[in-house]
C-alpha cells in the first residue's frame, strides 16, 4: 500500500482544503477521495501525475515517503499558509432543508443547481458520504419533555435508498418520499414497507412503501437552540449511584 493518501490528506491540511474543495480541483468525487485518504482504494496514476505536477512534488515521493508538513512546505512555495490554518478546523459546507424550502425540495431534491443554492450551515464534520441538514419543524421526536423541538437542526448521512434494510431498527431517519419529508424512528417489518414511529406517544406510526422513497438520510448529529437542562443529568446520576449502592448492599 501506498502512503499516497497520508500524504494528500497532510497537503489538504496545509492548504486549508475540505475534502469537497481538493476533489473539486481535480475533478474527483468527494467520496473517491475520501477511499484514497483512508487506504481503501488506490488512484490511477493519472490521477497521482495530476496532483503531483500541480504541487511540484515527485511522484515516488508522493507514492513511497510518509512525507512531513515541513518536506510538503518545501516542495512549492504556494503550499505556504497561515500557521493556524494547518491545525485549524475544515468547516464542511452542508445543503439545509427548512420548512419554507420543504415543497420545492420534494420537486428537486435530484437537480444539482437547487441544491446549491439552498440554504447551509457549516459545521467541522468529516464525512465521506453526502451530509443534508434539516430544520425540525414539530414535537413529533419529542418525548416527556426530552427529544427534537422546532427549529433544532438535525443533519443526516445519505443512504442509497437500496440498502435501506441495512439500517438498524430504530435509528432516527430523515426519509424524503414523493409527498412529504419525515422525521422519525425507522422499523421495517416488511420487505415493501417501512414504518416510521415518532417518540410522541400520541402520534400514529406512518407507513411508506419502499418504492416511494426517493432518498433517506441516517441522522448522525443534531444541534439544539436550547441549553440542556443540567439539573435533570445531575439527578440522573444520583439516581443512577443509588440503585448501584442498593445492588452492592443486596450482595453483602
Amino acid at each position: 500500500m501506498s502512503f499516497f493518501g497520508r500524504n494528500i490528506k497532510k497537503i489538504r491540511g496545509v492548504k486549508g482544503l475540505s475534502q469537497k474543495a481538493f476533489a473539486e480541483l481535480f475533478d474527483l468525487k468527494r467520496p473517491t477521495l475520501g477511499a484514497y485518504e483512508e487506504g481503501r482504494s488506490e488512484p490511477k496514476i493519472e490521477t497521482i501525475i495530476k496532483i503531483a505536477n500541480h504541487f511540484s512534488i515527485t511522484i515516488d515521493s508522493m507514492l513511497t515517503s510518509d512525507l512531513t508538513v515541513n518536506e510538503l512546505l518545501r516542495f512549492k512555495e504556494d503550499l505556504i499558509v497561515e500557521p493556524d490554518a494547518i491545525t485549524e478546523n475544515v468547516l464542511t459546507k452542508i445543503p439545509m432543508i427548512s420548512e419554507e424550502h420543504k415543497t420545492l425540495y420534494l420537486q428537486y431534491y435530484d437537480n444539482s443547481k437547487f441544491i446549491g443554492d439552498l440554504p447551509s450551515i457549516s459545521l467541522p464534520i468529516e464525512s465521506i458520504k453526502e451530509l443534508r441538514a434539516f430544520v425540525v419543524n414539530n414535537l413529533e421526536m419529542t418525548s416527556n419533555d426530552k427529544g427534537l423541538y422546532p427549529k433544532d437542526v438535525v443533519v443526516g448521512e445519505k443512504i442509497i435508498v437500496d440498502k435501506i434494510d441495512k439500517i438498524s431498527e430504530g435509528e432516527v431517519v430523515l426519509v424524503v418520499s414523493e409527498d412529504d419529508i419525515i422525521l422519525r424512528k425507522l422499523f421495517i417489518t416488511d420487505k415493501d414497507f417501512l414504518v416510521l414511529k415518532a417518540a410522541h406517544k400520541n402520534i400514529e406510526n406512518k407507513i411508506v412503501a419502499k418504492d416511494a422513497v426517493k432518498e433517506i438520510w441516517l441522522v448522525k448529529y443534531s444541534f439544539i437552540k436550547r441549553l440542556p437542562q443540567l439539573g435533570d443529568l445531575v439527578e440522573d446520576k444520583l439516581l443512577f449511584l443509588e440503585q448501584e449502592l442498593l445492588k452492592l448492599k443486596g450482595k453483602i
